[in-house]
């Protein structure tokens, strides 16, 4: 049985942040909760995991109610920091996983195991501000599975990590999925939720705009996209005249076109040939998860750099 989102609304003062949304997380997959700032993904999630209660609603997992069942059901990342600064990590993973039930010894061992995996076993000893932001999300990750949770749902885990540490992340991701865990999280990040996610929902406003599979809900927007690329980096201008064709994302490497309905997109290769093009790569694809939430939210969510130019910075603080 799934876990299950149904008819979630909350609303704080006149916001309402939830309106309603319903939306199903099958066992075994890995599913994106998708949405710009404010959309309300972080509220839906602690509704869930019964840090707040929802004016009207349920969520349900295994057909139990979220707040039935034991705390142990459940691994939860949020996107704040939530270490203790002046403990040092080996310390705190213990103690995390000890409120749990897991004995201490057990725990050590595993928090070492995830920590070598994370390539920061060196870091046992050290206190939580000395680590860097990444680092800190490493850590908070490990506390929120060493107690092998069914469930585990992250807020925006991604943010902070550079590429090596985001690809020791996906990595663990998929290995979870694998031994039958259940994964949610939030992102604004399109291209994350692509390579990594089963199934999606977008909400805006406290709406679901859509919920499914991912190859279903790129594949039900009804749009064909097109990438091409001839020979030598070629400007190709003469794409404007070839009728029902639009370019989404003219670049370097290729050039991507989305192609109307009713058009076959073979005749965009038939158009390069006639001219003569040497064509280098033609791919009929689908549209982008952020192509999809373009159309159907009305703008692309913040990209990592917006968002850290958009954080309040405490005074005092360094550059």
């Amino acid at each position: 049985m799934s876990l299950v989102f149904d008819q979630l609304r909350k609303r704080f003062g006149t916001v309402q942040a939830l309106d309603g949304i319903s939306f199903n997380v099958d066992p075994h997959q890995v599913f994106g909760f998708l949405g710009a700032n404010g959309a309300g993904k972080t509220t839906a999630m602690r509704i869930a995991l019964d840090i707040l209660r929802a004016d009207s609603g349920t969520v349900t997992w295994q057909g139990r109610d979220s707040t039935e069942l034991p705390r142990r059901t459940w691994g939860y990342l949020p996107e704040e920091r939530g270490l203790y600064p002046r403990m040092q990590v080996l310390d705190q993973l213990v103690f995390f996983a000890s409120l749990y039930g897991i004995a201490r010894g057990e725990a050590r061992r595993e928090a070492l195991a995830w920590l070598a995996r994370f390539r920061i076993p060196d870091y046992a000893t050290r206190r939580a501000e000395e680590l860097s932001k990444g680092n800190q999300q490493k850590v908070q990750f490990i506390a929120a599975i060493l107690h092998d949770p069914e469930v585990l749902i992250m807020d925006e885990p991604f943010t902070g990590l550079d590429p090596v540490n985001v690809a020791l992340l996906k990595q663990a991701f998929l290995e979870m999925r694998d031994r039958g865990k259940t994964i949610v999280f939030s992102t604004h990040q399109m291209e994350m939720a692509e390579e990594l996610c089963d199934a999606v929902a977008i909400i805006d406003h406290g709406q679901l705009v859509v919920s499914g599979p991912t190859r279903d809900v790129k594949r039900e927007s009804g749009k064909q996209m097109v990438r091409l690329a001839v020979a030598d980096d070629a400007d190709i201008p003469w794409l404007a005249d070839v009728p029902g064709v639009h370019v989404t994302r003219p670049g370097r490497d290729y050039t991507e076109l989305e192609v109307a309905q009713g058009i076959d997109p073979e005749s965009v290769l038939e158009a390069a040939r006639e001219r003569g093009e040497r064509v280098t790569l033609f791919e009929i694809a689908d549209p982008t998860l952020e192509q999809i939430f373009v159309e159907r939210v009305g703008a692309a969510p913040p990209s990592e750099e917006e968002r850290t130019l958009a954080a309040p910075v405490a005074p005092g603080a360094g550059s």
